[in-house]
């Protein structure tokens, strides 16, 4: 029998400090430990598992690939399964993006879909221009580049110094914390995206090549999305001063806001978009970033060469997979699923924590919603970061059998605490329920506590 405790563990594990139970098996939106106890994956890890742990067609899938062709490395051969899966994705994209670079994960997608909007300017002779901004309290990855890009404070701060400088950063559209009172919505979105302007034309258009944002901020906001108008405003100022619009859909993508491509919902089209977590659910390390024909042919009519590659880009099993997983969820219906349990989900936690001053915003959309901790919820005033509110309500969740996504630093990257609901794509309402109950359940535990301390 498999132990619940591993002693001695050789692994360096995201934190040195935790002990994991070890996952044994999958059943739907559930993993089991060793011990055979049932956790409900309120989290989809993150926001990965979007077909649970246990798709007989996915695990087929990989085995009849397995059974034809493993790998083969992409400089030698192309593979049927990649072929299809490109051609899947691009007829169900945002009109004009027709073309797919398949990758690994999200931050290999986001690592290419930069050094793409690099090489860009230089086919087409303008190699001056190689700025990136970005937005602060955003999250892209875990690379150098990637990283560079992103902004959470609390990861970029162990890596400072090797960090890219030609990489700079604008407030994000956060409107629960940064709209004034006599704003409205709109014109909150309208200044902070105007703040794009503002800082091309302090470094020059001439040396400025790619605004990336997140369509729904995940990891970093606790899944917020932009008002009204936000991306159309920020649509202009790139293509007036011929900046291209890279959306990061890596975790807020393929279905997990209730629509296959999560900038279909801002009515914006991006140069570039990457994409990964829900692509294959987890069965298989895969994403991807996906650009306009015109960023393409730009390549193919000059040097004819993508500067960039890793080993297993195009891996044949991954995207057997992840064909598989997207058929899967276009033919159940799956998208309509996210938004009717989306709008359940939100509305039981809204009902049930409406009386909890702790609570200060329930947002999201779809199955990506995100819960802000605070002191209160008339004054918005954060909980003291030494506290680690977050990761109290995650582990008592862990002890309830409920996996939630937890993060610190919500505000400024230092305070504030949240937690991400991002539960499979097939989860029903006795799920739905059982969610709410249980992270109810952890937050009354740990907040009582807090309040004393």
């Amino acid at each position: 029998m498999t132990s619940n405790r591993i002693e001695n563990s050789r692994v360096i594990h995201r934190h040195l400090k935790a002990e994991y139970p070890v996952a044994v098996g999958g059943d739907g939106p559930y993993l089991i430990d060793a011990d055979g106890k049932r956790y409900l994956d309120g989290s989809s890890g993150a926001a990965v598992s979007c077909l649970g742990h246990s798709n007989a067609e996915v695990k087929d899938a990989i085995k009849q690939q397995l059974d034809k062709l493993a790998y083969a490395h992409s400089g030698f051969f192309t593979t049927e399964p990649m072929e299809e899966l490109a051609s899947f994705l691009v007829e169900r994209a945002p009109e004009g993006i027709e073309h797919v670079y398949f990758v690994s994960g999200g931050s290999e997608a986001v690592e290419g879909a930069i050094k793409i909007a690099k090489q860009y300017f230089l086919e087409i002779g303008k190699p001056e221009k190689k700025r990136v901004i970005a937005r602060w309290q955003s999250y892209h990855g875990n690379t150098l580049g990637a990283l560079s890009a992103g902004g959470n404070k609390f990861r970029r701060a162990q890596f400072e110094g090797l960090l890219i400088e030609t990489m700079s950063h604008i407030s994000p559209c956060f409107e629960y914390r940064y709209r004034n009172e006599e704003e409205s919505s709109y014109e909150f979105g309208q200044r902070v995206a105007n703040e794009l302007e503002t800082e091309i034309l302090k470094h020059g258009q001439e040396n400025v090549c790619a605004f990336i944002a997140e369509p729904v901020v995940g990891a970093t906001l606790g899944c917020v999305p932009a008002v009204e108008g936000y991306f159309k405003r920020i649509r202009e100022i790139c293509d007036k001063y011929e900046v291209l619009l890279i959306l990061d859909e890596v975790m807020c993508g393929m279905g997990r806001i209730g629509t296959l491509f999560a900038c279909e919902q801002e009515n914006v089209r991006p140069d570039i978009v990457a994409i990964a977590k829900g692509l294959g659910a987890g069965y298989q390390p895969i994403g991807a970033f996906m650009t306009s024909s015109t960023i393409y042919n730009a390549i193919k009519n000059g040097s004819g060469f993508f500067q960039h590659g890793h080993t297993y880009i195009g891996h044949a099993t991954a995207c057997a997979a992840a064909l598989k997983v997207q058929q899967i969820i276009e033919r159940d219906g799956l998208l309509d699923n996210v938004k009717n349990m989306g709008d359940l989900l939100m509305r039981k936690l809204r009902n049930e924590f409406s009386g909890n001053s702790n609570i200060g915003d329930i947002r999201g959309r779809g199955l990506f919603i995100g819960l802000e901790i605070v002191q209160c919820n008339k004054s918005k005033v954060a909980l003291e970061p030494s506290l680690k509110t977050n990761a109290a309500i995650k582990k008592a969740g862990m002890q309830n059998g409920l996996m939630c996504y937890a993060m610190g630093g919500t505000i400024d990257g230092k305070s504030g605490d949240h937690i991400m609901l991002a539960p499979p794509y097939i989860i029903n309402e006795s799920h739905v329920d059982e969610i709410v109950e249980k992270l109810s359940k952890s937050i009354n535990q740990v907040l009582p506590q807090q309040k004393a301390a």
